[in-house]
């Protein structure tokens, strides 16, 4: 049942997936479909968490223990074709957008997945020696998100490469140290007060 769910949630879009085309793909009766999952919501919080714990989501890489901090935050604008070859985007921002209610349990499960992303990567930017990390991560994974997004609208993807591209350029300026502002001497400046 989940199998089918996931398979018709990610061709079909969670509201254009009804519980009758699950109960026919898996193939179980009806009444057997609500046994386990009593509302439709029931199903794709099952399918959500399916989704994390099988890995499918961005915060698989951002946990893997054989990447430097900064390589896990820059594969995270990889984007995975799925097995047919399209590209879907994040599973929690579509669920989000189908689920708009902010209070309702689908919407809320999106938002604590997209909290733990940016908890993630605000940890490895501070890996990474920068101080704040947070300004930095907010950016990053606003980034993913975006390019993500567009990645699935033009079902293309190789798109995150430009995402990733800024993502090197923003990561290496906050790891910079800032230069001297105006008027103020700087290493080796012979103005240097003694």
């Amino acid at each position: 049942m989940l199998a089918a769910a996931n398979s018709l949630f990610a061709t079909k879009g969670i509201t254009a997936t009804t519980m009758e085309d699950i109960a026919a793909r898996a193939p179980v009766s009806k009444r057997t479909l609500y046994a386990h999952f009593p509302a439709k919501e029931d199903l794709v919080l099952a399918h959500l968490d399916h989704v994390v714990q099988a890995g499918y989501s961005v915060l698989a890489v951002l946990t893997r223990e054989d990447l430097t901090p900064r390589e896990r935050v820059l594969a995270m604008f990889d984007v995975q074709p799925w097995p047919d070859g399209s590209v879907r985007g994040c599973p929690f921002i579509h669920a989000a957008v189908e689920q708009p209610d902010p209070d309702g349990r689908v919407h809320s499960f999106a938002r604590e997945q997209k909290l733990a992303m940016l908890t993630m990567v605000t940890s490895l930017i501070s890996e990474m020696g920068v101080d704040p990390a947070e300004p930095l991560a907010e950016q990053l994974v606003t980034l993913a998100d975006g390019a993500a997004s567009r990645a699935m609208v033009l079902n293309d993807p190789e798109y995150g490469r430009h995402a990733r591209a800024a993502a090197e350029i923003l990561i290496e300026q906050a790891r910079s140290p800032a230069p001297p502002a105006p008027g103020e001497p700087g290493e080796g400046d012979d103005r240097r007060p003694r």
